[in-house]
């Protein structure tokens, strides 16, 4: 029925927005800058629930590197900032499907991935917070993403199933992220931490983990329910949402130029959920 979809959107609105706002919270109000660590435990958590849920019975699994990049970006910029780098991701996946597959692109198409490009481009510019390596993050995670997105609608093995997949990728992102923790220095550095014993940074780091597992069931439950355009549109005013809140919770710099980039960016972005469901010819 229609109003259980919605009420599943809604709840996965709830908890995308949540859960961001918690993982920011940790990374930037409480200043905790490990990412190895603080994904590793993450996806610790997560394949450890999933095998625990799916041991009793509530979810179905038949079978049994881009987590870093995204959370040095979500630490040095605002949430808004954030989602308009992100969008360009949208650029990777259309050009490698050009190249590779060579898929007709939509006029629509190529105009809201121009709009979210060149929003990316001049974000930078205007940023009153310009944070070099903050950028540099954010270059490696839109390319992760976008190649990540390409293989899963592509080439996805068609015998696993969501949580199976990504029941394999958090034990890969763990014992991946776990060997990179004492190279980085995170390790030795976390140690000496001064929230390391504060109950605040312990509740916040026990959230984060949960409400992150919380999106992946609330994900799988919303996609399993409704088409994937649709899928699309839940994904968009989620992020809307995160955005208009995110002032709210957080203190912020924004300007002029720089509002223009996010919603010039976001305009290409629904542009681009239009466009996909729009049947071509």
């Amino acid at each position: 029925m229609s109003w259980r979809r919605h009420i599943s959107g809604c709840v996965f609105s709830l908890v995308f927005v949540v859960s961001y706002f918690t993982n920011k919270f940790v990374l930037s109000v409480l200043k905790f800058t490990y990412p190895t660590l603080f994904q590793g435990w993450q996806t610790f958590i997560g394949a450890l629930l999933l095998l625990l849920f799916w041991k009793l019975g509530w979810v179905e699994m038949s079978r049994i590197t881009r987590y870093c990049s995204e959370t040095q970006r979500i630490r040095n910029q605002e949430i808004p900032f954030f989602f308009t780098l992100q969008n360009s991701s949208h650029v990777v996946s259309y050009t490698i499907l050009k190249v590779v597959r060579r898929e007709k692109m939509r006029w629509m198409t190529f105009i809201s991935i121009c709009l979210m490009l060149l929003s990316a481009i001049n974000l930078p510019l205007y940023d009153p917070q310009f944070d070099n390596s903050g950028y540099l993050w954010a270059v490696a995670h839109l390319f992760c993403v976008g190649a990540y997105r390409v293989i899963q609608g592509h080439y996805q093995p068609s015998n696993l199933s969501d949580l199976e997949i990504q029941c394999i990728n958090y034990l890969f992102s763990f014992l991946l992220l776990a060997a990179a923790a004492h190279p980085t220095g995170d390790l030795m550095a976390a140690m000496e931490f001064p929230s390391l014993q504060s109950y605040t940074f312990h509740c916040g780091c026990c959230a984060s983990a949960l409400l992150g597992f919380l999106l992946l069931l609330a994900t799988v439950k919303l996609k399993s329910g409704i088409s994937l355009e649709h899928f699309r549109i839940w994904c968009f005013i989620s992020k809307v949402s995160a955005m208009c809140l995110s002032p709210l919770v957080f203190s912020m710099e924004i300007n002029t130029p720089s509002l223009i980039c996010v919603l010039l960016s976001h305009v290409g972005e629904a542009l681009l959920v239009y466009s996909d469901r729009e049947p071509q010819f």
